[in-house]
């Protein structure tokens, strides 16, 4: 059965989506950067993996996959690192925003969203 509705929240939903992503994924690069300088080169390499995440997740781009590897970075980072209630917090955003999606203002919804064809005759 086909939606007769977009999955892209718009007004004050897609405004709190939007807020959430920004603040989310603002506050994961910046924990991940924090981790990029540390010595072991599994920490290094997740915390590449982390910003890259982070920034999908702020411009909106493939949400349901940033968020989720927001979710398990975050949870990782929750048993690796000084500050478990910062990174769980973190995670709950990852996750949530996979499980909600990005908002009306997002770059899924301009790929993803519903289109609008107008179909004139031309006949006439």
């Amino acid at each position: 059965m086909r939606r007769l509705f977009s999955t892209f929240a718009r007004g004050s939903p897609g405004a709190g989506l939007l807020v959430m992503r920004l603040v989310g994924g603002t506050a994961f690069v910046a924990r991940a950067f924090a981790t990029l300088h540390s010595d072991t080169p599994t920490a290094a390499a997740t915390a590449v993996l982390a910003i890259c995440a982070g920034l999908c997740l702020l411009a909106g781009l493939w949400t349901p996959v940033a968020g989720s590897i927001v979710a398990a970075i975050g949870i990782w980072f929750a048993f690796t690192d000084a500050d478990p209630l910062a990174s769980i917090l973190l995670a709950t955003i990852g996750a949530v925003l996979a499980l909600v999606g990005p908002g009306a203002w997002s770059i899924d919804a301009r790929l993803f969203g519903w289109k609008r064809i107008d179909v004139r005759d031309r006949s006439k």
